[in-house]
């Protein structure tokens, strides 16, 4: 694994080290771009430092996990020095386009499209499809996770890369990320990825398994409910898929911030932030599972579950969120089938932490007797403590109908440096 990262340690260097928002990423310093484009390790190298750049230290998971558990009440700021963080703990008009952490979210997002887009783009070069398979659905996942991340947060998100560059609509960045993963399902499925493309990228990310997984979670956002059905039932929900760790060049990056420091944020308590009426029950597995406590040194509830060591892996997505999207559809389809929203569930309420990868489970009784409203609120509870600080929780929020006060903000401003040099951006949400 080791090698694999210093094999590839200068391109990886060169891609990281590009600032800026939608503008021109052409560096006279890096490597030729024909040589990337044409060069089967200057593409796989471009590849592999997309996750560098998503998931290591404030990447994007520390910065939508921040962002969205503040804006949705899951998180407690420790340290009021820390500007960004305060800024949106307290929302509404404290948070502005200056902000720090949604600047750096937006910039580093646009960059993985325009590495994502170089490698999947300059794929037809490679004469042997199977690396190609791999390339472009390897590549697709973060381009899907960076332009969801952006959806998250901003009314429009840029429609491309470039000078003043055009933007697009939540609704429509949904339907292109899931046009870009049937096209890299396509592929994998034309010719499967080569095992040799698999031993040149970190482990732990199962490629086909992750781009339906994703593919159910935005159809599902963007609204197209049996899409959203059919896909999430295609995912295999025995498998994990989850980004690496270890404790040298490769850290956790919320244990090295968080978890490690105690001196940013925690989680909120042992409600999650949820509202009364919704907290999770007292006997819920889910919360020793996601929070250690401390009774003798403040704040009392910390991080656990995948934030409590250098080494802890991070989920790409969870099983339970395909099961808890097949619940959401049933119930809201036109015509909302609330037995089979119920079965769905009650797989999530009942299951034992040993019967889910990565051992995620309330383990409680069976819920029964729920009129469709206490089902959506249901469901809502449910991702909550399933997918705890998984970054979801704003989307969820909105999207589910729950009330204004839940929220610090439904969507943020644009960031100053994108107004400044983009005459296309667009005005910034009212509140």
């Amino acid at each position: 694994m080791k090698k694999k990262y210093i094999s590839y340690l200068m391109l990886a260097v060169l891609a990281l080290s590009f600032t800026g928002c939608v503008k021109n990423y052409s560096d006279p310093a890096r490597a030729t771009q024909d040589d990337v484009n044409t060069s089967t390790k200057g593409l796989t190298g471009v590849a592999v430092s997309l996750q560098s750049r998503y998931a290591a230290g404030r990447g994007n998971i520390y910065n939508t996990i921040t962002a969205s558990g503040f804006l949705a009440n899951e998180l407690i700021l420790l340290n009021q020095g820390n500007t960004a963080e305060l800024q949106l703990s307290l929302g509404g008009t404290s948070l502005d386009g200056g902000n720090t952490l949604l600047s750096n979210l937006w910039s580093n997002s646009n960059k993985i499209v325009f590495d994502a887009n170089l490698v999947i783009s300059n794929s037809a070069n490679i004469a042997d499809k199977a690396l190609v398979s791999g390339l472009v659905g390897y590549a697709s996942i973060f381009k899907a996770l960076a332009m969801g991340d952006m959806a998250a947060f901003w009314e429009k998100i840029p429609a491309g890369t470039g000078e003043n560059v055009t933007f697009i609509t939540r609704a429509e960045a949904y339907t292109k990320i899931v046009a870009d993963i049937d096209l890299a399902l396509a592929n994998i499925a034309a010719t499967p990825i080569s095992t040799a493309f698999l031993g040149t990228i970190p482990a732990g990310i199962d490629i086909p398994n992750t781009l339906r997984a994703l593919k159910a979670r935005y159809a599902l956002y963007g609204g197209n409910l049996p899409l959203a059905l059919a896909t999430a039932n295609s995912v295999d929900l025995t498998k994990k898929s989850s980004f690496q760790h270890n404790a040298t060049i490769n850290q956790n990056g919320i244990f090295v911030a968080v978890t490690g420091t105690n001196n940013l944020w925690q989680p909120i308590s042992n409600t999650l932030g949820l509202p009364a009426g919704l907290t999770p029950d007292a006997a819920d597995k889910r919360i020793p599972f996601y929070l250690s406590e401390n009774l003798t040194i403040a704040p009392r509830w910390r991080m656990a579950g995948f934030a409590s060591a250098l080494t802890s892996e991070w989920p790409v997505y969870l099983p339970g969120e395909m099961t808890l999207i097949k619940a959401e559809v049933y119930a809201r389809q036109t015509a909302p089938d609330l037995g089979n929203a119920l079965i769905e569930l009650n797989k999530i309420v009942t299951k034992k932490p040993a019967a889910d990868p990565f051992g995620v489970g309330a383990d409680l009784t069976p819920l029964a007797g729920l009129n469709a409203t206490q089902i959506i609120a249901e469901i809502y509870k449910q991702r909550s403590i399933e997918m705890f600080l998984s970054g979801q929780r704003l989307e969820d929020s909105r999207r589910l109908g729950r009330p204004q006060a839940e929220r610090k903000r439904n969507f943020v401003n644009y960031p100053f440096r994108e107004r400044d040099q983009n005459p296309n951006t667009p005005t910034d949400p009212t509140f």
